[in-house]
């Protein structure tokens, strides 16, 4: 078949099984998988055994970072460690820039916590200044949501932009750094907006569904800020020190043997070690501040992969469904189209990649479907990468930001903004709505702008 007819379809029944049918995302995407794999050249049952082979792989790269994400975000709540964060910040800004600090501490705990979490973490503490200041608390909710869906779509390891990391050929370091370097600018925006629709629309602070998620803690319960960030930006050294140490200490076409420290940095850099390790100091800080009996610390890490194995069972069905729409051979056909047109080409697949996690998240609703399923699909259209004529983060980055998209109704981040925050649906789409979509587009411009002055990066 046609590979052009063979990745409509694939999209087709991704998006007709989650939208239509109601049927989960991981159906969704084995079954075009399965689909895919048929409709493509050679033997039907050795490609429908690749559609396994290609899930396994997925979940070889991805699964370990994942389920330590899940402890770290998981061990973060429990210990207090998220708490101390959030609360050294406002310390250092103050109450007059409580916008300013609730946004910096959305946008870093959504690193490794979800949003719903994060969220329910700080809308207490906006609800908290609005009573002592009597102003701002539209501005209050809008900047944490500003915050924490920056770096929950665009900063592994969070299961997004993990996955696209990983389908792209994105090293972690790079993922990491391209997300916040142009996460901050959005972040930016999304202050300024909240203090504009502030003045805007006025919501009063109505009663809040209770909650017994989040914990709450005295003072003296909370770690020091730096046992309550280390399991946070450990990982991050560790990564980001291996790609930037490899130039100086193992040269690329050096035949030199590299020091023993550099052989054993690297172990340690290595993502899954250092996400392990990570894991283990965040059950260490949660140890030793509550003392917990061992089969409580074994419940709270059992709790975290519970949730993290549905995640990983979704991202590698996208890993496989995007495996074997490269065996189609889907992007040799979409790049014959663009022949001698390489500069408009490369925008334009961008612009592709962009609009179908757009659409889907338009459709369905989660924006890490959307991402799962729509980097897979502009995965399958590009070419080799020594022929890019970009670095393919960019390409990451503009499905993260098209899987902002326009959340509505359809959206569980639409209903935790508006529940936790005591918001009517109307409320909502003007703050919630709107912030989304103005990040989306000018995430996206901006992702546009630097793929252009600096292709290589």
């Amino acid at each position: 078949m046609n590979p052009i007819v063979t990745l409509l379809l694939g999209m087709a029944i991704v998006i007709g099984m989650i939208v239509v049918l109601r049927i989960g995302a991981f159906l969704s995407l084995i079954t075009a998988a399965m689909v895919v794999s048929l409709l493509t050249a050679g033997d039907w049952a050795t490609n429908v055994a690749g559609v396994a082979t290609a899930f396994g792989e997925t979940a070889g790269k991805i699964g370990i970072v994942i389920a330590a994400a899940t402890i770290i975000g998981k061990c973060l709540m429990e210990s207090g460690a998220a708490e101390r964060i959030v609360r050294t910040i406002l310390n250092w800004l103050g109450v007059k820039q409580g916008a300013l600090a609730l946004l910096s501490s959305g946008f870093l705990l959504s690193i490794p916590v979800f949003f719903d979490t994060v969220f329910y973490l700080l809308v207490p503490l906006a609800r908290s200044m609005y009573q002592r200041t009597g102003v701002g608390y539209t501005r209050y909710l809008v900047a944490i949501a500003a915050g924490a869906v920056i770096t929950h779509t665009l900063v592994p390891p969070t299961p997004g932009p993990l996955l696209m990391a990983d389908i792209f050929g994105v090293d972690l370091a790079t993922m990491m750094l391209a997300g916040l370097a142009v996460g901050i600018p959005c972040g930016l925006l999304g202050l300024a907006f909240a203090y504009w629709i502030d003045g805007k629309v006025e919501i009063p602070m109505r009663p809040m569904p209770g909650s017994d998620e989040i914990p709450e803690f005295e003072e003296h319960q909370l770690p020091s800020l730096f046992a309550a960030i280390l399991p946070i930006i450990l990982p991050v050294i560790l990564i980001a020190g291996v790609a930037f140490g490899k130039p100086f200490f193992q040269p690329e076409g050096s035949t030199i043997e590299p020091v023993l420290a550099w052989k054993i940095f690297l172990i340690f850099g290595d993502k899954n070690v250092a996400m392990l390790l990570s894991a283990f100091v965040a059950l260490a800080v949660y140890f030793k501040q509550h003392r917990p009996a061992l089969s409580q610390l074994s419940l709270i890490t059992e709790n975290a992969l519970k949730s993290g194995g549905v995640i990983i069972l979704i991202t590698s069905a996208g890993g496989a469904f995007g495996a074997m729409l490269r065996q189609a051979e889907v992007g040799d056909a979409v790049n014959a189209l663009f022949v001698g047109q390489s500069a408009s080409h490369v925008l334009l697949l961008m612009c592709i990649g962009y609009g179908l996690a757009f659409l889907l998240k338009i459709a369905q609703g989660s924006g890490t479907v959307a991402m799962i399923t729509a980097a897979p699909m502009l995965a399958a259209m590009l070419p080799q990468a020594d022929q890019l004529s970009i670095h393919p983060v960019y390409m990451a980055m503009s499905v993260g930001f098209g899987s902002l998209g326009i959340s509505w109704m359809n959206d569980s981040g639409f209903w935790v903004f508006s529940q936790m925050g005591g918001l009517t649906e109307w409320e909502t789409l003007r703050t919630w709505t709107v912030l989304l979509t103005l990040i989306s587009v000018f995430g996206f411009s901006l992702t546009c702008l630097l793929a252009t002055v600096y292709p290589a990066i």
